[in-house]
């Protein structure tokens, strides 16, 4: 969507109300279904991966829930900046609200799976004592991108925006001064931004694929622990936040960094693998994921 005619359609929904923003949405939503087979090709792929053992116009209909769901996360962007009503409830807030108590930051990841922008802007909203620095990509022709970001801005979340031609060492020293000083940096830690982005090998529905190293070794050189955040809607205007137990990046020595950053993603892809069993077709990753298949004598 263009920021135009996004802007034409929030403004004819607050007239008309948010069923014809979902009515528009999913229309677009069909619109690319059909019209960019490529894209359809990739969640049909993804979809055969998660049930292996149902037939190829099954993986179709998930793959048409995952674009259909797809527009929910404009629609509660658009009420959540309205004015509008989201209901959430939040399981395992506590352990960001001991580590602020404790005055010890850490890294909160997120995932495309369900709505992070959401979850984030209520999150800060419901802890507005949460210290949080937001590291998001830039693409410098994505204008609803841009409007995502200043909306975040507004909400008192910090936002250091990386360019996809690639990003500074100054914004890891950022990161890593913020983290220290008590804050919590989130980032998502299933897509990999740059071609020259470091990235580590993990198990994904029986697939390899590559994971962005960063967060994990901002969570090592900080030493703060690594939350995995989930944001599940559950119908219309409602989410469940739920924050996972922390996870611990700890090296004994030098040459135990490498498994310790493995360990630590590892955990995440599992944890990522759960929550998407439970919540299938809130899957918003549509650029290829999966890589080859895993060899059942081969693992990590």
């Amino acid at each position: 969507m263009r920021e135009r005619f996004y802007k034409w359609l929030t403004a004819c929904s607050r007239r008309l109300g948010p069923g014809f923003f979902s009515w528009i949405a999913q229309g677009i939503a069909a619109g690319y279904f059909v019209l960019f087979p490529n894209r359809t090709l990739v969640s049909v792929r993804f979809y055969k991966a998660l049930y292996p053992d149902r037939t190829r116009l099954y993986h179709y209909w998930c793959a048409w829930c995952q674009f259909r769901n797809f527009t929910s996360v404009f629609l509660d962007r658009f009420l959540l900046g309205s004015g509008g009503s989201i209901r959430n409830t939040f399981e395992g807030r506590h352990y960001l609200r001991q580590a602020i108590e404790e005055k010890r930051g850490g890294i909160l990841l997120m995932s495309h799976l369900g709505n992070w922008e959401v979850g984030a802007r209520l999150l800060r909203r419901a802890m507005p004592e949460l210290r949080l620095m937001l590291y998001v990509g830039q693409r410098t022709k994505d204008q609803i991108e841009r409007m995502q970001k200043q909306d975040l801005a507004a909400s008192g979340i910090r936002i250091l925006a990386v360019d996809q031609e690639g990003g500074s060492a100054f914004d890891l020293v950022e990161g890593v001064a913020f983290l220290r000083s008590g804050g919590f940096v989130s980032m998502a830690g299933d897509m990999i931004w740059r071609p020259d982005q470091r990235a580590v090998t993990a198990r994904f529905l029986n697939h390899w694929v590559q994971l962005p190293e960063a967060p994990h070794v901002l969570a090592l050189i900080a030493r703060v622990p690594v939350y995995v955040f989930f944001a599940s809607s559950r119908g219309q205007g409602s989410y469940h936040f739920s924050i996972c137990p922390p996870i611990g990046v700890q090296a004994a020595s030098r040459a135990d960094r490498v498994d310790a950053i493995r360990r630590s993603v590892q955990a995440y892809a599992d944890l990522v693998e759960g929550h998407l069993r439970r919540h299938p077709f809130e899957w918003y990753h549509f650029q290829a994921f999966l890589g080859e298949p895993v060899e059942p004598s081969k693992s990590l």
